[in-house]
């Protein structure tokens, strides 16, 4: 999954002198959540959407006439913007953008190609990408198994299935052992109980499973 593929093309781009109010009217009339800023065709910075909320917070408990003047009519993108902010190429893979997300505790990247901005990775893109990994368009059905450890062989014991993801993340939201896995099975079935009872018969542990059609989670 490449960058290029999911992001968002052709993105506004607003400059450095361009007023704070505006570029709040601009992110909340385009639900956006970032704007790059763009000088003499060079990126210089990234307006976010909590940039500007926390602005105008300030202001409003103020409550001050002046505060409120100085906000619309002078505080401009480039006082408080984030200067060279954290960038991906357009050629990189998903997994390297979330890697850098998580890591550098960003939510959004400005997309670079050739030294230009051509488009932007936000928590929107994020969310569909995650969506679409669990088949949530799809209605599927699903169980996670384990934490079991995953040898040869061991996803292909467990038969017709549409999806397959091993993660690494327990109950308490930390890291499995490094040998272990949890693992989300996608499927289509009309009985997902039967499913539930082939796995345990075959000695996976199921922790939970969910039926499409009533949108319910039920754990083992």
């Amino acid at each position: 999954m490449i960058v290029r593929n999911w992001m968002q093309r052709n993105p506004t781009l607003i400059d450095g002198d361009t007023l704070l109010s505006e570029a709040k009217r601009i992110l909340s009339e385009h639900n956006l959540q970032a704007l790059p800023v763009v000088d003499g065709g060079r990126l210089r910075g990234m307006i976010t959407r909590a940039h500007c909320l926390r602005a105008a917070h300030f202001v409003a408990r103020t409550q001050s006439a002046d505060e409120y003047s100085f906000f619309a009519n002078r505080l401009k993108v480039k006082d408080i913007m984030v200067r060279n902010p954290a960038t991906v190429s357009a050629t990189d893979t998903m997994e390297e953008c979330l890697r850098r997300g998580q890591e550098l505790g960003v939510g959004q990247f400005p997309v670079m190609d050739g030294g230009q901005v051509v488009g932007v990775i936000s928590s929107r893109e994020i969310f569909s990408l995650a969506a679409h990994f669990l088949g949530a368009w799809e209605k599927r059905s699903g169980v996670t198994l384990g934490p079991l450890e995953l040898k040869p062989g061991t996803i292909g014991r467990i038969a017709e299935v549409q999806a397959v993801y091993p993660i690494a993340r327990n109950e308490n939201g930390g890291e499995c052992q490094p040998h272990l896995r949890k693992v989300i099975v996608r499927f289509h079935a009309a009985d997902v109980k039967k499913v539930v009872a082939v796995l345990e018969a075959a000695g996976f542990h199921v922790i939970e499973s969910v039926e499409a059609h009533r949108e319910e989670t039920t754990r083992h």
